[in-house]
């Protein structure tokens, strides 16, 4: 069931009509995607993950990115791939549940509407995921709340029933 609550559709960061990189989220990670320019052997393309800080480029090249995160990391369960002609970094949320209104501090910031949007959308996800864990045990098939519309104030996602218990 909770996967029809991943995100529907990616946020874009422009610097001037560039995009720089699109990017979603779910109450574990964030995810960033940045289009690969055309020719370049993959070996040469790096991505260097710090709690505060990444950095991406193309070796002997200064870097694409080189920018603090809006929030901190576990470095441990982060990681890059190459798809195709993205590179896809996850960045596993040292703080599960908490809502970023963009990856890099200070950049591209979501409006307050869609950041709204967001945090609604994940607490809707840790809604099913408490109810998923109540249902496990259970013969029943659970419910959906992929549907589900909050009116008035969204609570924390962080701090709902309870609060999200660090792995």
């Amino acid at each position: 069931m909770s996967e029809k609550l991943a995100p529907e559709k990616r946020h874009s960061f422009f610097h001037g009509s560039q995009k720089v990189f699109e990017w979603d989220q779910t109450l574990d990670e964030v995810n960033v995607y940045i289009t690969l320019p055309p020719n370049v052997p993959s070996k040469l393309f790096y991505c260097k993950i710090q709690s505060k800080h990444v950095e991406v480029g193309i070796k002997g090249n200064p870097p694409y990115l080189n920018h603090d995160l809006s929030c901190p990391v576990k470095t441990d369960s982060s990681f890059w791939t190459l798809e195709d002609d993205t590179m896809h970094i996850t960045l596993q949320k040292r703080e599960k549940g908490q809502t970023w209104s963009s990856p890099i501090g200070g950049q591209g910031q979501l409006d307050p509407y869609a950041a709204d949007l967001e945090q609604k959308r994940l607490m809707l996800q840790r809604f099913q995921e408490e109810v998923d864990k109540l249902l496990a045990s259970s013969l029943n098939p659970g419910f959906d709340f992929s549907q589900a519309q909050f009116s008035g104030g969204c609570p924390d996602p962080r701090t709902f029933m309870g609060g999200i218990k660090s792995d």
